[in-house]
């Protein structure tokens, strides 16, 4: 793949209806600089502000390559013929191409394979064989894997029989009478169908968050650049949140200045202010935000390439000071994640994770967050690792590696308390200890 140099952005602000002008065949990533082209990305206004914070941009034929790579040899340690993937995500991680990824999760119509000889097949929606066109890992793209009840209606046994069958001569194919397949998730009628044709099924998702938790460099430098158009989009939320406006107007703007650098979709709707910050997890809503009040989020962004952006702030709404519950909470919140970065780095394990750094106080132990740290990459990811309290109940056996991505994250607040504050940064373990990929600053006021 040709080599492109970054375009670097003038001095002035940053106009994002400004359109590049290059005579270059590709853009700064090496995908075709084709204004009509199928494949999704980037925004210019995307890689004039990646270029400006002189960031490395991934070399996409490289990342796919080491992903495929990833997933072979995951298959072949385990001794199976192939992984079948009906996970958009999953699909994504496996062929880089897109389709409808909010529609298909619930409408399970796309599906991949990957055989332990490397050969992928890619079922994909009707009539959207050119939109995995310009990958050339994907060596077949078939129909037929839709067997879910509004589109098959009463026919989807039958459909799921006719994919089984097929799918049984591609595994004969390429892996012989090895029956062993890996599935990450199915629609019954599948699952019945593919055991109808004595294939033994195994855990997928095993296989796949395994595949996945170690990031390239590549990777990693998507994931610097999603982290990068996030921390843009949260900046442009809070420079306009006014007293007088709604949540879901503090939102908006979120999803409206991710999707302009080429952000793909914000998984939850995450955002609260006022007395809606406790307990955590209320969705934003129609409420008038008012002076004084906190607004607490968490992006739960997928940005440009696909990679997630889990980053969570509080502040301020207008010019007043934090009361004393408020700075108080942000203190423990903040003590929390800081001191709980330090203790990132290879070999450590899951249990000294969850066992070890700060320990929130009696008060708030009742409303902590569900996790201390989760993996992150496409999504969030595998581990999830817990409080001290949860261990017996949810713990469970691992430890870190180098290129590992985790989110570090708390939830500091009182039940009864009024106020919560959310705090989250996102990380990658290196081989000596971390890279903390966050930029976004915290709030002085409070600390």
């Amino acid at each position: 793949m040709p080599d492109s140099p970054l375009v670097v952005g003038s001095n002035r602000k940053i106009d994002p209806y400004r359109r590049r002008v290059s005579q270059s065949a590709f853009l700064p990533d090496g995908s075709p600089n084709d204004n009509d082209r199928v494949e999704i990305g980037p925004t210019d206004l995307a890689f004039e502000e990646w270029a400006a914070l002189g960031l490395t941009l991934p070399n996409l034929t490289r990342m796919r390559e080491y992903r495929l790579k990833r997933l072979v040899d995951h298959v072949n340690a385990r001794g199976y013929a192939g992984v079948l993937m009906f996970d958009p995500l999953n699909i994504r991680y496996a062929t880089d191409s897109t389709n409808m990824q909010l529609w298909v999760t619930h409408n399970m119509c796309r599906a991949c394979l990957v055989l332990a000889d490397g050969y992928m097949v890619l079922w994909d929606f009707h009539s959207c064989d050119h939109l995995s066109a310009h990958l050339p890992l994907v060596k077949e793209v078939r129909h037929g894997a839709d067997v879910f009840y509004f589109d098959a209606g009463d026919r989807g046994e039958e459909r799921a029989k006719k994919f089984a069958a097929e799918f049984e001569d591609l595994v004969k194919t390429h892996a012989g009478d090895n029956k062993r397949i890996a599935v990450d998730k199915a629609e019954l009628a599948m699952i019945w169908a593919l055991e109808e044709r004595g294939f033994e099924l195994k855990l997928g998702q095993e296989l796949t968050e395994h595949a996945r938790k170690v990031k390239s460099v590549d990777e990693l430098n998507a994931m610097r650049c999603a982290v990068a158009s996030c921390e843009s989009a949260m900046r442009s939320m809070q420079d306009m949140v006014r007293p007088g406006m709604t949540e879901v107007e503090a939102w908006a703007e979120l999803n409206r200045a991710s999707h302009i650098r080429g952000g793909e979709w914000i998984e939850t709707r995450i955002l609260s202010s006022g007395p809606r910050t406790n307990p955590w997890f209320q969705e934003c809503g129609p409420r008038v935000m008012r002076e004084g009040d906190i607004l607490a989020y968490d992006t739960d962004m997928i940005g440009p390439y696909g990679f997630c952006a889990d980053l969570s702030r509080t502040f301020k709404i207008g010019g007043g000071k934090p009361t004393d519950n408020e700075r108080e909470a942000y203190q423990i919140g903040y003590e929390h994640i800081s001191t709980n970065r330090e203790l990132i780095k290879p070999g450590v394990s899951f249990q000294e994770l969850m066992e070890g750094g700060h320990r929130l106080p009696e008060a708030y132990r009742d409303l902590r967050y569900g996790v201390k740290f989760h993996g992150v990459g496409l999504c969030d990811e595998y581990p999830a690792i817990f409080y001290p309290e949860d261990w017996d109940a949810v713990g469970y056996a691992g430890e870190l590696e180098p290129g590992m991505c985790l989110c570090v994250e708390v939830y500091a607040g009182k039940v009864g308390g009024g106020v919560g504050i959310k705090l989250e940064d996102q990380v990658v373990v290196t081989e000596t200890g971390y890279e903390n990929l966050t930029r976004y600053p915290f709030e002085s006021d409070f600390l």
